[in-house]
């Protein structure tokens, strides 16, 4: 009987196709959108780090935001080029509402808790 690797066990643990669904309400408390996200991996990390092409944080996090949201049926809400519109013209206390939702810290922590991990 042959035995499976460790790193075969290990990714075989994780569902990277199961998604995590952030609603995005307006200042009036109305539903604007859902944005659905995967786990994010460290290759996309990597990606949207080069993309960015920085290592300013909130420019790679905006950028992972771009690569990373979907819509409900699947398709990239966002283009990497959306970047810039998004930081220029959205408030910031949205952009970090849906970036935290992103990387896991969504309603469970706040922006301190963020700044200390």
């Amino acid at each position: 009987m042959a035995q499976n690797r460790t790193v075969d066990l290990l990714v075989g643990a994780f569902d990277l196709n199961q998604r995590r669904k952030f609603e995005l309400k307006n200042a009036d408390g109305k539903k604007v959108l859902d944005l659905f996200f995967k786990p994010i991996t460290r290759a996309d990390r990597k990606k949207a780090q080069s993309l960015a092409g920085t290592e300013e944080a909130l420019d790679i996090s905006t950028q992972m935001l771009c690569q990373m949201a979907e819509l409900e049926d699947g398709t990239k809400a966002f283009a990497a080029a959306d970047t810039q519109k998004l930081q220029r013209q959205l408030p910031e206390s949205v952009l970090n509402e849906i970036e935290l939702f992103l990387f896991g810290l969504g309603e469970e922590a706040d922006i301190e808790d963020a700044k200390n991990d």
